[in-house]
């Protein structure tokens, strides 16, 4: 299993994944395919996703049963703890720091 979540990407990154993948919500991409056609998808979201965010997360053979990476900003951000992938926040950005 595959899942891409993606935010403010273009339409033709869009319609891109479209052609690969199932989009059963706005921005949210799923499919099944082997690790060699994944990462070409991966590819594509990395050439087209100029200032938009997206993940990818697969099924895998470790303790959680999937692995995820990331791409763009976001206030989520991966983190190994002692062999576990977890996601640590960044604060809020707030309008009476700036």
């Amino acid at each position: 299993m595959l899942v891409i979540v993606l935010e403010n990407a273009p339409p033709r990154l869009r319609g891109r994944l479209a052609v690969w993948l199932l989009e059963i919500r706005a921005g949210v991409y799923v499919g099944n395919y082997s690790r060699r056609v994944r990462e070409h998808i991966w590819e594509q979201v990395e050439e087209g996703i100029e200032d938009g965010n997206a993940v990818i997360a697969w099924r895998t053979n470790n303790e959680a049963g999937f692995e995820f990476q990331t791409l763009g900003v976001n206030r989520r951000s991966p983190v190994d703890w002692d062999g576990v992938r977890l996601v640590s926040f960044y604060p809020e950005a707030n309008s009476t720091d700036l």
